[in-house]
């Protein structure tokens, strides 16, 4: 039973081309980008938040504008550490469309290269670069939707947790 999935994974991967692999190891390292963020979110965050927390508490007086700057600065801190890898999810959902397009040049060039050498009585031949072209712009329009969705869910979770922790420092 695996070495039939494994087969037809293999087939699978080698219609696509290489431009496929391409697609599959980018939106692998997005994924894992994606998934590294969320087990920070939910174990080190809180950690963080006890610490800024801590900080703060310890702090005699919360109203000069000394304690106003390190209550910005502990903030901040905060929201850099929860926008690590943003940046880096949201290029490579930008990037996989373009490899999928890419996918679709090479695709064409290889039907074109079918019909100058053979003409037009070779359909198996043009379906192969048709196949390569299509299946490359599907894979990459798939992988950046969810890599889309998920930008913007975790973007709207830092800002919240960001938010949420700003909320805790409170001026007394």
């Amino acid at each position: 039973m695996l070495t039939v999935s494994l087969l037809n994974l293999q087939i699978l991967m080698e219609s696509g081309g290489a431009i496929l692999w391409l697609i599959v190891m980018t939106s692998t390292v997005m994924w894992l980008l994606i998934v590294e963020r969320y087990l920070y979110y939910y174990q080190m965050y809180p950690k963080l938040t006890e610490e800024a927390l801590h900080t703060w508490r310890q702090r005699r007086e919360h109203t000069s504008w000394i304690a106003q700057q390190i209550r910005q600065g502990l903030i901040g801190e905060i929201q850099q550490r929860l926008s690590h890898s943003l940046l880096m999810i949201k290029t490579l959902t930008i990037l996989l469309p373009l490899l999928g397009l890419l996918g679709t040049v090479e695709g064409m060039i290889q039907t074109f290269d079918v019909l100058s050498v053979f003409g037009s009585g070779n359909t198996r031949g043009l379906a192969g670069g048709i196949s390569v072209a299509l299946f490359t712009t599907m894979a990459g329009l798939l992988t950046a939707l969810s890599g889309l969705y998920f930008s913007s869910e975790l973007t709207e979770r830092n800002q919240r947790l960001t938010q949420a922790l700003a909320d805790k420092l409170t001026y007394e």
